[in-house]
């Protein structure tokens, strides 16, 4: 009988990364590698859906792999960077600008044993079995390090973030604090399976602190 390989479960071995608390709170975090997609429109778009199809089709062609070399892992959750055209300056007019002009980068988290051989030939797989689903090279294995963050959890609609996102900022100003990255979500809830009212939701910002020189 074949011995049975144990999963990582990245949100039970980093429960810190996917845990947050309704109050906002300071983490500091490592850097980790993931997989990447990114592109601008409405996230109601074709487009934006079959973006996610193409991450998790790279993302379970890395997980077969890696269970052949009896390195399974669970599929950790989707996150997502948001931002606005004028930098970090202009993010505060996030919910004024129309969601076809969203720019999004849609990342899942990869565990450590994931290197770049094992994203190189998940890509190759991927485009063997569906040439048409990667047309160029859209998905990206990146390194990606927020450090210092602030963070809090939503509870409720995508589009009802504001209450949540005020007392994320609020807290930032006053612990001496200013934004150093763009809006990040980290979906702990499936909407499929979910109701609106009760997704969870982390809300997370790089933040640096501010020099009164």
């Amino acid at each position: 009988m074949e011995a049975t390989v144990d999963k990582i479960d990245l949100k039970k071995e980093d429960s810190g990364y996917y845990s947050a608390k309704k109050n906002p709170e300071i983490r500091d975090l490592d850097s980790y590698y993931y997989l990447s997609i990114s592109g601008r429109c409405d996230p109601q778009a074709n487009q934006f859906l079959k973006a996610i199809d193409k991450l998790y089709s790279v993302a379970y062609s890395v997980k077969f792999i890696c269970q052949a070399e009896d390195m399974d892992f669970v599929m950790p959750k989707m996150e997502g960077f948001w931002w606005v055209d004028g930098g970090l300056e202009a993010q505060h007019k996030f919910a004024q600008t129309p969601p076809d002009e969203w720019n999004w980068k849609i990342v899942i988290r990869m565990p450590d044993f994931v290197e770049g051989d094992h994203f190189y030939r998940a890509i190759q797989k991927v485009k063997a079995k569906n040439p048409e689903l990667l047309s160029n090279d859209e998905v990206k294995f990146e390194l990606i390090n927020e450090g210092l963050s602030v963070q809090g959890l939503h509870i409720g609609s995508y589009y009802e973030e504001e209450p949540t996102i005020a007392k994320i900022m609020e807290f930032i100003q006053d612990n001496g604090l200013q934004v150093a990255g763009y809006h990040h979500e980290i979906y702990l809830s499936d909407p499929r399976k979910t109701p609106e009212e009760k997704l969870k939701t982390i809300l997370r910002y790089a933040v640096k602190k501010v020099n009164n020189e």
